[in-house]
This record gives C-alpha cells, sequence and structure tokens, in this order.
C-alpha cells in the first residue's frame, strides 16, 4: 500500500504545485518586478559608466516567471508530495483517531507550520535587491539549517507526546510536546545567526506584500496536498477494506 500512496502523493504534489504556481504569478511575481524595478534603479543611480552586457540576463524575466517558475514548482511539489505520503503511510492508525482526510489535512498544515511558518519568523522570505551577494551561502545554509531543525524538533516532540500518553490524557500529552517543540525552536532561533540585510530605502509595503504573497503560495500548496491527498488515500483505503 506504501508504493500507491506513495505515486499519488507526488500527483497530488504535482496538482497541488499547480494551483501554487497559479498563486505565485498573481501575488507574488509582480511584487518581484517591482523589487527588480527598484534594484535596477539603484545601480542606474550608482553607476557611472555603463559596461557592455551588463545587463543581459541569461535567463529572461519572462521565463524565470513562466516556464522556470512552473518547472521548480512542480518538482519541489513532487518532492513533498512523495515525503509527506510516506508519513502519511507511517502515521495514519498510530498518532490519532482520525479519518485518512481529517489526517493528512492535520498532517499537511502541520507541515505548513513546521517548514514555512517557524523557518520563515527567523528568516522570512525577501524578494530581489534584498540582501547581499556576498552573503547568500551563509542565509541560505541558514535557512535551511532553521528547517532542518524544525523538524527534527518536531520529530522529538512527537515521541514525547507518545511517551507521556501512557500516563497522561491526550489532550495533556499534546500540551506537553508542543510546549517542548516551542522551547525547542526558542533556543534554535537564538543560536542561529540572524540577518537583517534589507536596504533603508526598500519599501516597506512592497516587502510586506510579498512576504505575505509567498506565504499564500505555500498555503496554497500545503492545503492542496492535505486536501487532494487525503481524498485519494480514503479512496484507496475503502477498496482496502473491501
Amino acid at each position: 500500500m506504501t508504493k500507491q500512496l506513495l505515486w499519488r502523493g507526488m500527483l497530488v504534489g504535482i496538482l497541488a504545485a499547480l494551483f501554487a504556481t497559479l498563486c505565485a504569478r498573481v501575488l507574488a511575481e509582480p511584487q518581484v518586478d517591482l523589487a527588480i524595478a527598484f534594484e535596477h534603479r539603484g545601480h542606474a543611480a550608482h553607476a557611472t559608466h555603463a559596461m557592455p552586457g551588463m545587463d543581459d540576463e541569461l535567463v529572461s524575466r519572462a521565463t524565470q516567471k513562466g516556464a522556470g517558475l512552473l518547472t521548480a514548482m512542480t518538482l519541489y511539489g513532487a518532492a513533498v508530495g512523495g515525503i509527506f505520503s510516506l508519513v502519511f503511510a507511517y502515521g495514519y492508525g498510530r498518532v490519532a483517531r482520525l479519518g485518512p482526510r481529517s489526517f493528512a489535512l492535520l498532517l499537511a498544515w502541520l507541515a505548513f507550520v513546521i517548514v514555512v511558518i517557524v523557518p520563515g519568523i527567523k528568516y522570512p522570505q525577501t524578494p530581489p535587491a534584498v540582501g547581499s551577494h556576498d552573503t547568500v551561502g551563509i542565509r541560505t545554509a541558514a535557512y535551511f539549517a532553521m528547517i532542518a531543525l524544525s523538524l527534527a524538533a518536531a520529530v522529538v516532540a512527537a515521541r514525547l507526546r507518545t511517551q507521556m500518553r501512557r500516563s497522561l490524557s491526550a489532550f495533556d500529552a499534546t500540551l506537553a510536546a508542543i510546549a517542548l517543540y516551542a522551547g525547542l525552536m526558542l533556543l534554535t532561533q537564538w543560536l542561529l545567526p540572524s540577518v537583517n540585510e534589507v536596504p533603508a530605502d526598500f519599501p516597506a509595503t512592497l516587502l510586506w506584500d510579498f512576504r505575505v504573497a509567498s506565504i499564500a503560495t505555500q498555503m496554497v500548496l500545503w492545503s492542496g496536498i492535505g486536501i487532494a491527498f487525503g481524498w485519494s488515500a480514503e479512496r484507496l483505503l475503502q477498496r482496502q477494506g473491501r
């Protein structure tokens, strides 16, 4: 059954990525265009001599927000959809007494919080013209480290809940697990380096709109995975039951 759930998860991830791409195209990409225009104005104001070919793009902006965006989101959706299906296969029937659709949606929203929201508190998404090119490697490594540590803390909290269920109610064990996860994340966010490279003259509204659009895109992706995979898994389990 795990194999059948896996290909369903990847297919659902691709489908959800199509809707997320549409969301990003409508909400996020216009903010990226504005940020790029801001960056170009800044470069033009400080440039003294234009060098031939300096402004040539290796990949056109139209390709970036068209085929490039669709390809990246599709690959990402397939990957997270496959991982999601494996976690579902392991946790269904063990973590909580929920139906497949309810459990899939709960799992998707937990993943959204753990992978997107919590790391984004420390390292929020930033558009072009924000951040130094010299620190991009450090910023990227710190961001992925934050995601990895968030996932690790969630696993530790889940195991604590399982252990405490032997002596406490499900509600109290869940509260203890949430408290442990929150404490570990506060410690992690304090230990990891802070990054504040937003230019003083960068429009605050543009930065806010871009970050909201980025979160909305991820919310569409994870919600789509949770809803569609839950429906697909329920049909599969019903057939297996018969």
